[in-house]
């Protein structure tokens, strides 16, 4: 759907107005999808746009849920017509927002006053722990991470300072839900998604729903709308990386303590076992990193990793000053 194609009543309505209902057609096709992504891209402000209709739209389907808010529509309809000096249609966004300003009004008139939340979370070497902020959100917090949740009446922020999270999001759609990690961020749209931090890029992989990644501002701002099982690197200066697969299961099995490797290098499962484990693995010939591996491996079990490699892979362990050495059984 380009620009061109949009009809004139949706591009005085927004053409976020009009990606939203083109996205969620029945019909929709793949190269649609492309072409809102790169609409996306074109500027913050279009990102930015899109969450704000989809999250007054989320708003407006909620209205009936709230007996406040339907007695203040009711008080409206009780009030004396006033007769405009001239009849004008309002674009679809501004019509919703001017029904949200008179029910948001009459909730600030009944006293909800805002509130701010700050906590801060960490997790030992080893360690993995299931959080609930204070919108409902679960996180589950991977091995020796670290994470600051800012919520106000405005927004939900994050920022995933250190480490590895998978997050659930609560539903509020008064509220985006956005997660900082380095020079990158993740804006929710009704997601389980995961963030891993490193010190040279920024990883997410999108297991349900949608979120929007972006990173930079101004002429240098990119972005990318991931769908389910897909997966995006950001780099330390900013450049967001071709999208690329996930592997869901592979995704879904450390939060459960497991580590799933499908021919992947050695180096990298050493690597990553290390990251939750004070008794660190070491190759000892660096060329050793090129062997493959497959196999389900238990997080923080550094012995039973040893057992595997040694009896599968042809690998002999010697332990020395704490850390477990690997070489090639020569024998």
């Amino acid at each position: 759907m380009n620009p061109e194609n949009i009809s004139p009543d949706a591009i005085d309505g927004g053409q976020a107005e009009a990606w939203l209902a083109r996205l969620h057609a029945p019909d929709c096709s793949a190269g649609e999808r492309a072409e809102f992504e790169d609409w996306l891209a074109q500027a913050p402000a279009n990102i930015e746009a899109y969450l704000e209709i989809e999250r007054i739209q989320s708003m407006v389907a909620e209205l009936s849920s709230d007996e406040l808010l339907r007695a203040a529509a009711r008080s409206a309809r009780r009030m004396p017509p006033v007769r405009p000096a001239s009849r004008r249609w309002l674009p679809i966004g501004s019509a919703i927002a001017a029904t949200l300003a008179v029910a948001v009004g009459t909730v600030l008139w009944f006293g909800r006053a805002p509130e701010v939340a700050v906590a801060e979370y960490a997790t030992a070497v080893g360690e993995q722990r299931t959080l609930t902020l204070a919108d409902g959100t679960q996180v589950l917090l991977d091995t020796d991470s670290k994470l600051t949740a800012r919520f106000d009446s405005d927004g939900r922020d994050v920022e995933l300072r250190q480490g590895r999270a998978q997050f659930v999001v609560g539903k509020d759609p008064l509220r985006p839900f956005v997660v900082h990690a380095g020079s990158s961020t993740v804006r929710d749209i009704g997601t389980t998604f995961q963030v891993s931090r490193s010190r040279s890029e920024v990883n997410v992989g999108l297991i349900e729903g949608a979120v929007v990644v972006a990173s930079g501002q101004g002429a240098a701002a990119s972005s990318a709308m991931l769908a389910p099982g897909e997966q995006v690197t950001v780099s330390q200066a900013g450049v967001i990386a071709d999208k690329q697969p996930l592997d869901v299961a592979v995704a879904k099995a450390w939060p459960l303590g497991d580590l799933v490797f499908k021919d992947r290098r050695l180096d990298l499962l050493v690597d990553e076992m290390n990251r939750y484990s004070r008794t660190q693995l070491r190759l000892a010939d660096p060329s050793l990193g090129e062997v493959t591996v497959s196999g389900v491996f238990h997080i923080g079990d550094q012995d039973a990793l040893v057992a595997v490699l040694e009896r599968g892979w042809s690998l002999r362990a010697e332990r020395s000053n704490g850390e477990i050495v690997l070489h090639r059984d020569e024998s």
